[in-house]
């Protein structure tokens, strides 16, 4: 089991700030193919992933990253700084 997080537009088109999860992916990609296989909101939540950052244990990561041993992956726009 993991906590998944979901932040800003993410979390308004899913409906949810986090969940726990059970999964059997072993990279983000694989998860969110999982996650998008539940339900539409999913699907639109991650349909344009070229706006999605991903952290796994509140490390910056890309989409392939493994996950063993991963408690928490967490969905974001880019930020800005300024």
């Amino acid at each position: 089991m993991m906590d998944v997080l979901y932040f800003a537009w993410v979390r308004e088109r899913i409906g949810l700030p986090r969940e726990r999860v059970e999964s059997q992916a072993t990279t983000v990609a694989e998860l969110i193919e999982e996650l998008r296989g539940r339900e539409e909101r999913y699907e639109v939540a991650f349909s344009d992933l070229s706006a999605l950052r991903v952290a796994v244990d509140q490390e910056l990561t890309d989409f392939d990253a493994p996950l063993n041993g991963a408690r928490e992956v967490a969905f974001f726009p880019p930020m800005t700084g300024g």
